[in-house]
């Protein structure tokens, strides 16, 4: 982690001793008493902490901050729901590159029964958004979501000025010249299968222009980081 990240319901007592990031903090950092380092606060400001005691059973710390952390990116992706696997990666990557919102849909493609994962029931999913936070150095969380129909998902982000889809098959601009740049963006990506037509129709029904990044097929994951990087490079001027 490149910086350790606290909720503010964590800010009062002890860091326990079998807690990651008092191991991280110990053995990877090496700090000792009086040491300090990076910390985040969840959706707030970045700063540093000051370890005052180590104790048995856990650290003692001590908490200083500094100003808030800018906005996220104004890009909302809606991504088909794919394998669970590869929606770990899509959260941290894309999580780590300062997308605004994530939404998982179901698509007549993909398998139902993703949405149902262990990854989203037991929570596991927040793990890696917040590691992907920790690595780009910063604080803000995304909204993720997912299960819902492309349909809502699609409906969700429709103020969105600027909506584009990836299709390999009927897209007809490269990315980088459809992207509005100083604008918001709403980028859909498919399962690992792709739109179907009945998708395609909904799609450009609703406003959206079909993209693509030239001739070569993409794994879900990695479409998602092409192109989030693509739009990132010509909205942050």
């Amino acid at each position: 982690m490149n910086i350790v990240l606290f909720e503010e319901s964590e800010l009062e007592g002890v860091l326990p001793s079998g807690d990651e990031r008092a191991a991280h903090v110990l053995k990877v950092l090496r700090r000792k008493v009086g040491d300090d380092f990076d910390v985040g606060l969840v959706d707030g400001p970045k700063g540093k902490a000051v370890v005052k005691e180590i104790l048995d059973t856990g650290l003692v710390l001590e908490f200083s901050w500094g100003e808030a952390e800018p906005e996220l990116l104004p890009i909302d992706l809606v991504v088909g729901l794919s394998r669970p696997q590869t929606m770990r990666k899509i959260l941290n990557e894309a999580t780590t590159l300062g997308v605004r919102s994530i939404r998982f849909v179901t698509t007549g493609r993909g398998e139902p029964s993703y949405a149902e994962s262990k990854l989203w029931s037991s929570g596991e999913w927040r793990r890696h958004v917040l590691a992907g936070v920790a690595q780009a150095f910063t604080t803000r969380v995304p909204q993720v979501s997912w299960g819902m129909s492309l349909q809502q998902g699609v409906a969700e982000v429709a103020e969105v000025s600027c909506r584009l889809a990836l299709d390999n098959y009927e897209g007809t601009m490269r990315l980088g010249k459809a992207v509005a740049a100083g604008g918001e963006l709403a980028l859909a990506i498919g399962s690992e299968r792709g739109w179907t037509a009945k998708e395609r129709d909904l799609l450009r029904g609703a406003g959206w222009s079909l993209v693509e990044m030239g001739d070569r097929v993409l794994r879900t994951e990695t479409a998602v980081v092409a192109a989030v990087a693509v739009a990132r490079e010509l909205m942050v001027r």
